[in-house]
């Protein structure tokens, strides 16, 4: 476990699958002058646009830009990894910018469309995530990649956001019980990710 959790550099870098999968297609048409860390600032910037639109309650704009912003999170990692550019400010940056478009989607969207107190749990899991890094810097000076629990969360809570956007744009409530399965299952992955992240 403690392999798995170690700092990821371009030194000992392990490749995903979908790692693989963007290096033989997509990662070909990105230009070298294009990097991670570009994607990383991009997500960033995008944050504020989703908001915006869930805002006007405009599901048609909100929905793909969301799950967008959100495939950049898997689209800086590959990036990083395959051309080896991986460096401090795209490690601690990249989960900060994962962490704002999720929290802050989570605070303004699924309090609204779930429940107050369940994205108030969510919200909690984050911030315990982030304390048990700091925690982990404070007493032993280094970061940590995030591990695979902690991707696996990460790809529910966005599947969960998609579901309810999709459910919102198609007026299918129907689809409501499954986002919350769904975030349910990344709570459950976080609870984990806290406990394996090295602490």
């Amino acid at each position: 476990m403690a392999e798995q959790n170690m700092l990821m550099t371009n030194e000992n870098i392990r490749l995903l699958l979908h790692d693989r999968i963007f290096e033989r297609t997509i990662l070909k048409l990105v230009p070298r002058w294009i990097h991670p860390n570009h994607v990383t600032i991009l997500r960033l910037l995008l944050t504020p646009a989703v908001l915006y639109f869930l805002w006007r309650e405009n599901w048609a704009v909100a929905l793909p830009l969301f799950i967008f912003a959100a495939l950049t999170d898997a689209f800086d990692g590959s990036l990083a990894r395959t051309r080896k550019q991986i460096t401090m400010w795209g490690t601690v940056a990249d989960p900060i910018a994962d962490k704002l478009l999720v929290g802050s989607v989570v605070v303004l969207f699924v309090a609204q469309e779930v429940n107050i107190l369940f994205a108030v749990f969510i919200i909690l899991m984050e911030l315990l995530i982030i304390l048990g890094a700091l925690i982990r810097k404070w007493r032993h000076g280094t970061i940590i990649s995030a591990n695979e629990f902690g991707k696996l969360k990460m790809v529910l809570q966005v599947t969960g956001v998609g579901i309810l956007l999709l459910a919102k744009l198609l007026g299918f409530r129907l689809a409501v019980p499954f986002a919350i399965g769904t975030f349910s299952l990344a709570i459950v992955f976080a609870i984990v990710s806290f406990f394996t992240y090295g602490l």
